[in-house]
């Protein structure tokens, strides 16, 4: 029996029922929005007699393929998984699972793909899945917080993209070696009476204990954070009056240490003018730019967080501030940026940068203990990944959405490359964001400036798994302009077909599907169903075609064959003609681009 409810909006647990049935062979609740554990007990286990919310699906001991990808899952990976032997496919994919992976993983024989990227797993990779080299066609541990080192033969067979954005793994690449350490010295064995010595003196606790003492550590320490917090808020209530009359008067006076880092205050919102101000009481560096500042560095510490998003760069949190504003901050991962004063310079160079189809870099902050935070516009309709993959039912996307999407998209990039001669990198449909009108800006443009190079390797890894990276990247190693067309490509495939590039085909990736599929004459299955039922609104003519056609010749294999943004942007202005989707470079910010683009390629 096979059971497919992917892309839906099913929330909640995982329901015990569906341990009931042992003839299911395929279970596919990937893109939903699950939550909770993965059920946990031995496989083979009789159906659910209670609705206890850690009844197994692991009773299902025929299953072949198991799909979780893209939920809200939370907790450890089930060891009791190791029970499903005739197992083929395990895709545990973009949830929040925690702990380490399971060693008893390793015995799983027919395993063939085995997908974990994107949670917060710890520990290191375990040696049992070696074993598994033979049998896995594909694996993937990339983006979690894996340490230690990488098997030998999982990091021959499988390259440096199924290990990226795990900073502490090491011996999956030349560029990432593992240091050497030398052997430690060898101490006398315990004599047997010093052992019964030692049991005697060391009673192990029970399970109820353990939980008591890690219960009463965790009330401890954030109860200790609260009160932290509830002081920093009042100290910056308190200074508020004051603060406020200092800044009217250093205005007025057109001086000050704020003022002369600044470069001066009053001159318009996007000129480049940065404003600087200390950390108040919380210490460090907040830089603003476009004009005056919104914000103080206590109230971007004391605003209230929720996590969006994890990548390799670091982790992304809507931020509420005391006034009810929203902004979003991105906590770069330490150790991976480069040093304050090459950071401040290279973020002084993106802080100037403005156009209606990119995200605007609005301040950064430098924490007394190294921290580094980039203070970004907040997009409430989130990245073209969610709008495409995780959308309700029944809400379709018309071609005229699409179109306004790609070209925005294109516009973009071609400012980029063209404007400010730089190189993306890492483009993505997660890392473009719509507006409440659908209208595309780009993200994390120019980051690669602010990190250092094995990081930048890291990223590059990480977009190849994801299915956009250029395929001369995995020799090349430095993004080019034509890299980031492909990927544009590759966007306007997954605009085209409704298919995510993560996703693998037959082991294609999505260029390769598509044109495996052209190839056989059979263009019409290529294209995402909603779009032939679009009716009046639908596209006209040739448009559907002549789309793919451009997507694939910005996808081609020889980066001379791709054109460049601007050409693309040209073609499908011509395709479909209709609202620029956003103003051109010179409808903001005039002589700000033009300094700023005298930085050089990135």
């Amino acid at each position: 029996m096979r059971l497919n409810l992917s892309h839906n909006t099913i929330s909640g647990d995982i329901p015990p029922e569906l341990a009931a049935s042992p003839s299911l062979v395929f279970l596919s609740l990937s893109h939903n929005k699950l939550s909770g554990h993965i059920p946990d007990t031995f496989a083979g286990s009789k159906a659910p007699s209670s609705s206890s919310l850690k009844e197994s699906i692991t009773g299902t001991y025929n299953l072949a393929v198991l799909e979780l990808s893209h939920n809200s899952l939370d907790g450890p990976i089930p060891e009791s998984l190791s029970g499903l032997q005739k197992l083929q496919v395990v895709d545990l994919a973009g949830n929040r699972l925690n702990g380490t992976i399971p060693n008893k993983l390793g015995s799983l024989a027919d395993l063939k793909t085995l997908d974990l990227s994107g949670n917060a797993l710890t520990g290191e990779i375990p040696a049992s899945l070696s074993n598994l080299t033979t049998s896995l066609q594909a694996f993937n541990v990339s983006n979690n917080n894996l340490s230690g080192a990488v098997p030998a033969s999982l990091a021959q067979k499988f390259g440096p993209s199924a290990f990226a954005g795990n900073i502490q793994l090491c011996g999956y690449s030349a560029s990432v070696p593992c240091p050497t350490s030398p052997s430690p010295s060898p101490s006398a064995p315990a004599s047997p009476a010093q052992s019964r010595e030692a049991t005697g003196r060391h009673r192990k606790f029970t399970t109820k204990e353990l939980a008591l003492i890690i219960a009463g550590i965790v009330v401890g320490i954030l109860l200790f954070l609260a009160l932290c917090c509830m002081l920093l808020c009042f100290l910056t209530k308190k200074r508020s009056g004051s603060g406020g009359k200092q800044t009217t008067s250093s205005k007025a006076a057109g001086g000050g240490a704020g003022a002369a880092a600044g470069g001066g205050r009053g001159e318009k919102p996007g000129s480049g003018a940065a404003e600087v101000e200390s950390g108040g009481e919380v210490g460090g560096k907040l830089v603003h730019f476009d004009g005056p500042m919104a914000f103080t560095a206590d109230d971007l510490l004391c605003a209230t967080a929720e996590i969006m998003g994890k990548s390799t760069y670091g982790t992304v949190y809507k931020a509420t501030l005391e006034d009810g504003s929203l902004v979003a901050v991105k906590r770069l991962r330490e150790k991976i940026t480069k040093g304050h004063k090459d950071f401040e310079s290279e973020a002084a160079v993106l802080g100037k940068i403005r156009h209606p189809n990119l995200l605007p870099l609005r301040a950064y902050y430098l924490g007394p203990k190294g921290e580094k935070l980039l203070v970004l516009d907040f997009m409430p309709n989130g990245s073209l990944s969610q709008f495409l993959h995780a959308r309700a039912p029944n809400t379709p996307i018309s071609w005229e959405t699409r179109m306004t999407i790609a070209k925005g998209t294109a516009r973009g990039l071609a400012f980029l490359h063209d404007d400010m001669t730089i190189v993306h990198g890492n483009l993505t449909a997660s890392n473009v964001l719509l507006d409440d009108h659908s209208n595309p800006k780009i993200a994390d443009f120019g980051l690669s400036r602010l990190m250092t190079t094995a990081a930048n390797s890291n990223v590059l890894a990480a977009a190849g798994a994801l299915g956009y990276r250029a395929p001369e990247l995995s020799k090349l190693k430095k993004a080019s302009a034509k890299t980031d067309v492909y990927s544009l490509g590759v966007i306007i495939l997954e605009l085209l077909t409704g298919k995510s590039p993560a996703e693998t085909t037959n082991g294609m990736d999505l260029p390769q599907w598509v044109a495996s599929i052209v190839k056989e004459e059979w263009t019409s299955e290529v294209f995402d169903l909603e779009l032939m039922r679009d009716g009046d609104n639908g596209p006209a003519g040739d448009e559907l075609v002549d789309t793919l056609k451009l997507a694939l010749h910005c996808v081609d294999q020889s980066p001379s064959v791709r054109p460049d943004a601007r050409e693309v942007l040209r073609q499908l202005e011509q395709i479909r003609p209709g609202p620029e989707g956003g103003a051109g470079p010179s409808e903001e910010g005039g002589a700000g681009h033009v300094a700023a683009a005298s930085a050089g390629n990135e």
